[in-house]
């Protein structure tokens, strides 16, 4: 089902190529305008105000909560029936040390509060809270996708695999212009979008 769209495109490969490249542009423009640094960290509002940000001039959803139940493969994300009390739960977790910070992030994932771009706005809100808590943002370019993929599929019962693989890639490299434009490239890998590079844009 091709998802409704301010576009109005009807076939599924051009609205992932319109969605990559527009999306990256505002991605580009979070960071270089500055606007990031008002987002609000660590919370449910900071990861709906970086999900508006990208996808507001695609979808009328964009970071409003999904009204539906979705799942990936044979894993279902947070019920419906209780998406508001786990997202209200999860503010609440603390994020004072890097495991901390992961367990909160594999809480986020497993909420996927969005109906599309959980993902790719979930790794920005989390170099946010690393950024303020560790002065430290991951290299995403250090991270192989598919042992990304599957510790986060495993995390939802382990999460030793995720915090293993991403603390290996941590870096102090925390306004560095590049860290940020090639981890935004990664991100969108990770989710099968890799016609753009967000520096051609």
């Amino acid at each position: 089902m091709i998802l409704p769209n301010k576009l109005n495109i009807t076939n599924q490969l051009e609205l992932n190529k319109a969605e990559e490249k527009i999306s990256k542009q505002k991605a580009k423009k979070l960071f270089e305008s500055g606007e990031i640094d008002q987002i609000d960290v660590g919370t449910f509002n900071g990861l709906s105000q970086i999900h508006a940000y990208l996808f507001c001039d695609i979808y009328d959803f964009a970071g409003k909560l999904r009204d539906v139940n979705i799942a990936k493969g044979n894993f279902r994300f947070a019920s419906l029936m209780y998406l508001e009390q786990s997202l209200q739960n999860i503010d609440k977790m603390p994020q004072r040390n890097f495991n901390e910070i992961i367990e909160k992030y594999v809480e986020m994932n497993i909420a996927h509060p969005f109906r599309e771009g959980n993902g790719r706005a979930t790794r920005i809100w989390l170099d946010l809270i690393l950024k303020k808590e560790l002065h430290q943002v991951i290299d995403w370019n250090a991270v192989d996708k598919e042992d990304y993929l599957m510790a986060m599929e495993r995390s939802t019962v382990k999460d030793i695999e995720i915090k293993h693989l991403l603390n290996k890639a941590l870096t102090n490299k925390i306004n560095d212009r590049e860290i940020f434009m090639k981890g935004i490239d990664i991100s969108y890998y990770f989710e099968g979008y890799s016609e753009f590079r967000i520096e051609d844009l």
